[in-house]
């Protein structure tokens, strides 16, 4: 399971003195708690990657930011970070991959135009989940229901 993972983890950090690793850790867990104790609830796999994936896009779009205003030192940590996000998320598909996915959606469900944007969409996020990011989605699916008009 992978809160037992963060927990390891975070004893390892601990133990190596890795500040920002252990920083990012904690963080996902007190997320993870925040989470069940809103919900009164125990969260499955499933939601902890979703909370990972959360965070790991914040910290993506923060990097980019952070290039913009030149704040070199904070790019390095969030490369940092993130790297120690995506050791707990599915490896991200390629574009080839991605691509086979979402021509054999516009296939299945007949999309023609891009009228049916919405479909693809919502059938790729359920087939891809957290393996593919939202906009390259987006973007394939776009190129491709243009091209067939």
């Amino acid at each position: 399971m992978i809160k037992e993972k963060l927990l390891d983890d975070l004893k390892l950090a601990m133990k190596e003195k890795n500040t920002n690793r252990k920083n990012v850790v904690q963080m996902v867990r007190a997320s993870i708690l925040q989470k069940e104790k809103d919900n009164n609830t125990e969260l499955s796999d499933d939601q902890i990657m979703e909370i990972i994936a959360k965070e790991h896009k914040k910290r993506i779009e923060a990097r980019e930011e952070y290039r913009k205003a030149n704040r070199a030192d904070l790019v390095q940590q969030l490369d940092e970070e993130i790297k120690t996000l995506e050791e707990y998320l599915p490896k991200k598909m390629d574009k080839a991959e991605l691509e086979t996915v979402i021509k054999s959606i516009i296939e299945q469900i007949g999309a023609t135009s891009m009228k049916d944007m919405g479909s693809v969409m919502k059938e790729a996020k359920v087939r891809c989940g957290l393996a593919a990011d939202g906009r390259d989605i987006n973007q394939i699916a776009k190129e491709m229901l243009t091209k067939s008009n």
